[in-house]
């Protein structure tokens, strides 16, 4: 599910060099997503920079949508109005989503889980992006990496069972590190999908200045 757009670069939300995995898949009774048909999730964003909270729904729809030759489910969010797509693929979690960098919004196509990865198995994904006032396209790379797994974890009074941490780093090539730093960590469960993730991301470089600092968390949810 959400891991909410991507305030900055983040989540939300990939990619194919694992460093360890398991041999079998995750039995389908313990996919980390749902996508029946009329399944809802009550998500909360704190903005800690603007000191706002942002209530929404996302609503799995009967609906489904090609993108790049494969079939995403859609979602929608009841906040932006905006539909939202998931793809399930073997142990593979994909999202199609926006990834904005200074004023630039591009849609990438992203792995945010893998499922069969053990604790510290890694993937990573490459992006490049057109940014007004940079000479160059901006390389950008996601880092995922599976901290922990099969952990419990208690989410605004609810405990969940057999949750998979995973952290998520951003670094570019073309930007040093000091002028770019992140500290996102997202929380999946069986069935609900993303049920925590805190996203902070600082940008400084050639007169650019961004900052995100928002935590998203589950409210409640109906399961189908």
């Amino acid at each position: 599910m959400r891991k909410p757009y991507f305030p900055l670069f983040a989540i939300f939300l990939s990619l194919f060099a694992c460093k360890k995995s398991d041999d079998t898949t995750t039995p389908a009774a313990e996919k980390y997503m749902s996508l029946t048909s009329g399944s809802t999730w009550n998500m909360k964003v704190v903005d800690n920079n603007l000191a706002t909270t942002t209530n929404y729904t996302l609503t799995s729809t009967n609906r489904d949508s090609t993108i790049n030759g494969k079939s995403y489910h859609v979602l929608t969010n009841s906040s932006t109005g905006i539909n939202e797509y998931y793809l399930i693929s073997g142990s593979d979690y994909y999202t199609f989503r926006n990834l904005t960098l200074a004023t630039t919004t591009t849609q990438i196509e992203a792995i945010y889980l893998k499922d069969n990865l053990s604790a510290g198995g890694t993937w990573s994904q490459n992006y490049s992006i057109t940014v007004p006032g940079f000479p160059l396209a901006v390389p950008v790379t996601l880092s995922y990496t599976i901290a922990e797994k099969g952990i419990s974890r208690t989410v605004n009074g609810t405990a969940y069972s057999n949750v998979i941490h995973v952290t998520t780093a951003i670094s570019s090539s073309l930007i040093p590190s000091a002028n770019l730093t992140s500290d996102i960590h997202s929380y999946y469960a069986p069935k609900y999908g993303l049920i925590e993730n805190t996203n902070k991301v600082n940008l400084n470089y050639m007169g650019i200045t961004q900052n995100s600092d928002t935590k998203t968390t589950i409210v409640s949810a109906t399961i189908l």
